[in-house]
């Protein structure tokens, strides 16, 4: 059972500490705050600053990731810090990736066409090893290959080695002043990135190995995988806090709100709920509507209903909208039963009259 006072003057004195004299009010409201409230009631709080700008909210969205959780369950909580643990590896290795790319097309021109992805084991063995065309010299394309060849599990063949040398040698003499300061700094941002490679898969095997206690069964639906699926659960945590899917929708910001005048109005999506989980049902939507190269709806079911509501003048993004809102209804029901997923049927024209 939730212990909402005791929680409620955690939150006030946490507001006070972060904001200060500004802080004009905070407390229950709605049906908790008449003393009106049910089982099912949502918890409704209210903070009033003297004035309120985006630097608070910031501010404010970071005071929020210090409180208790109000059920405190260490499953969840431990699968949450994986989840940003791996979120912040992302973004360092996409600014060493970026940094990366700054090196090498000055040393390496045409370095796009070595690798596909440079922070891969074998880009960044050869970078690592090669930080500038100097280092090539001499080097054959039989010796390159065997070189290259364990790093990449016996995928870099002698051809592969020859078109390297031969894009090197397309690219002319690359040779920059202080060439030496520049490979150190290519060196470095290549180990980094294997440092934070090694990170990635300890915190990728740690999620992989902690989804068993939670008897998750999202992975059997199209587009989650392990890590989409403990993105959703640390985001949600017990699924028995909702006691309906609608609660769900709320929480994620994913209930479409009408505005209509006269008849005529539009679904929009709400600006509150977590944005994450709204995120992450929006682009799950987006996967179950999409039509394959050979123009076969890959879930037809979800196809058609997105159809179906462009045909009822909903713009794309109100459709998907609809769409998240259903895959809500699936993914509450799933957690709460540990069921399955199983595609929806589809209904024939006699059934729907």
């Amino acid at each position: 059972m939730i212990e909402i006072k005791s929680w409620t003057e955690h939150f006030i004195r946490v507001l006070e500490e972060t904001f200060g004299e500004r802080l004009w009010f905070a407390g229950l409201q709605g049906s908790r705050g008449r003393g009106e409230e049910t089982e099912g009631s949502d918890i409704d709080l209210v903070v009033i600053l003297d004035r309120l700008t985006p630097a608070d909210v910031r501010t404010y969205e970071r005071m929020l990731d210090r409180l208790p959780d109000a059920i405190p369950d260490d499953k969840y909580w431990t699968l949450s810090q994986l989840v940003n643990r791996r979120d912040n590896i992302n973004v360092h290795q996409q600014k060493l990736k970026n940094q990366l790319h700054e090196q090498l097309c000055m040393a390496y021109p045409s370095y796009k066409k070595f690798f596909e992805d440079i922070g891969r084991p074998t880009a960044l063995y050869f970078f690592g090893e090669y930080p500038s065309p100097v280092h090539l010299r001499g080097k054959t394309a039989e010796g390159l290959a065997g070189e290259l060849r364990p790093v990449s599990h016996n995928n870099c063949s002698v051809k592969k080695a020859e078109k390297i040398l031969e894009l090197v040698r397309t690219d002319g003499e690359t040779l920059r002043d202080c060439q030496e300061s520049r490979d150190i700094i290519t060196r470095g941002l290549v180990r980094d990135l294997q440092h934070y490679r090694e990170q990635m898969l300890e915190v990728e095997t740690a999620i992989k190995e902690l989804l068993p206690y939670f008897h998750c069964t999202l992975m059997t639906m199209p587009g989650i995988d392990i890590v989409t699926a403990a993105e959703i659960l640390s985001e949600i945590g017990n699924i028995e806090r909702f006691p309906n899917a609608s609660k769900l929708a709320k929480f994620a910001g994913i209930a479409p709100v009408n505005f209509s005048s006269a008849g005529k109005g539009k679904d929009v999506c709400p600006k509150q709920g977590n944005r994450r989980l709204q995120a992450i049902f929006y682009f799950l939507a987006i996967q179950m509507v999409q039509v394959s190269p050979s123009g076969t709806p890959r879930h037809p079911v979800f196809r058609e209903y997105f159809q179906k509501k462009q045909d009822e003048r909903k713009n794309k993004q109100q459709a998907l909208i609809c769409i998240a809102r259903r895959l809500v209804n699936i993914v509450y029901g799933m957690l709460k039963n540990h069921t399955e997923y199983r595609e929806p049927e589809r209904r024939t024209e006699e059934e729907t009259v």
